[in-house]
């Protein structure tokens, strides 16, 4: 099963960087690796020094590359934790073991691995320590292992702490076949046990999503969530919903579906999308807007609302991010969760994939192969 202690996504990519580029030197070979250059500029697909191995480290070839929606505001210069250029981005990944240095247990030449890279995976070739790895098995597919962990420990992370999910419970998904969508999609529904009605922007999408397990779908594109939520639920809405969207999606899972009698002493209340004592889990804002949240809407439902930011687990709550990372890992050695992979890039093709992804016509997880001339 993988293991890592690692950082996850980006959040200590300076300090790491600033640490290898210290110790390392370059030992004459060239790699290939996409790197930012500019904050909102297209990436630059250039050739970089290789680094020398020291005892401790292990060398690796970068396989597969996760492409993250945290990548592409990075390079933006909109995400929570700025980084400056030149970089090169990208943090989740699956590649091989290729040289292993003394002072390193645990890792053979060969090894198929997994993990989180703090210098970035849009590279062909990368020397890291064994805390950020974790070994995966040959059978399974190097597209499977380089797009679970974020986004399915993202999900799998909300759904034990941020709001631990009962058998029969209603779960709302909104961007519902997106990489983080479709694994709270896949978890909930065939791991937890959960009804899941799966909110998502095209008639395409939600057939995705019904595929992975969800009983019922809306098309925000063209039908009112709110209403909808209404007709599905009886009038009950979600136990949970798991926002991933922000904007004015989010003030819908929280607005007004009808005006009832709750008590004799009030007049009317307001029906939520939410049920009674349901819980709100904000993810992520891929709409670039990020909404406030009416305080008296709260109050007046009893709503819990949990943010989820699986990243700063790591740091802030150890035991927690762990537990996520064995828990999906575990899943999906013993083949309970499906990861999609919707569309692969070749590494010079890595501003497509960008694009790709922020048109909004991407499944599940993107993949770069950085392999691929």
């Amino acid at each position: 099963m993988a293991s890592f202690r690692c950082p996850p996504e980006l959040l200590l990519r300076n300090a790491s960087r600033s640490a290898e580029s210290a110790s390392t030197a370059s030992h004459g070979a060239i790699k290939r690796a996409a790197v930012v250059m500019e904050i909102g500029k297209p990436l630059e697909v250039q050739d970089l020094p290789v680094k020398a191995l020291n005892p401790g480290q292990v060398r690796l070839s970068v396989k597969y590359a996760a492409m993250n929606f945290a990548d592409i505001l990075q390079s933006q210069g909109k995400y929570q934790s700025p980084q400056k250029p030149p970089y090169v981005p990208g943090s989740e990944f699956a590649g091989v073991v290729t040289e292993v240095a003394t002072g390193v247990d645990g890792f053979r030449v060969g090894d198929h691995v997994t993990g989180i890279l703090p210098e970035g995976t849009f590279q062909e070739e990368a020397v890291t320590t064994p805390q950020v790895l974790g070994v995966v098995p040959k059978s399974l597919d190097l597209k499977m292992a380089a797009g679970f962990l974020i986004s399915y420990g993202t999900a799998y992370l909300a759904f034990t702490k941020g709001v631990p999910l009962r058998e029969g419970d209603t779960v709302l998904v909104t961007a519902a076949a997106g990489s983080t969508g479709l694994a709270a999609v896949d978890l909930a529904a065939n791991v937890f046990g959960c009804k899941v009605i799966a909110a998502c922007g095209s008639e395409e999408k939600c057939r995705v999503a019904q595929e992975k397990g969800a009983f019922a779908t809306i098309n925000y594109g063209k039908e009112s969530l709110k209403q909808r939520m209404k007709e599905i639920t009886a009038g009950k809405g979600a136990n949970a919903i798991f926002e991933c969207v922000g904007g004015n999606l989010f003030r819908e899972c929280l607005s007004r579906l009808t005006m009832m009698k709750y008590l004799k002493q009030l007049a009317k209340l307001i029906h939520f999308s939410i049920a009674f004592s349901g819980t709100l889990l904000p993810i992520g804002f891929t709409s670039g807007d990020i909404p406030t949240i009416p305080a008296n809407l709260i109050l007046v439902k009893n709503i819990r609302v949990v943010g989820v930011f699986w990243g700063s687990h790591a740091q802030r709550d150890p035991e927690s991010f762990q537990a996520s990372v064995q828990g999906v890992s575990k899943l999906l050695f013993e083949g309970k969760i499906q990861p999609r992979i919707g569309d692969v890039f070749p590494l010079d093709k890595v501003n497509d994939a960008v694009q790709f992804i922020l048109s909004r016509k991407s499944t599940g997880k993107v993949l770069i192969d950085v392999q691929s001339k």
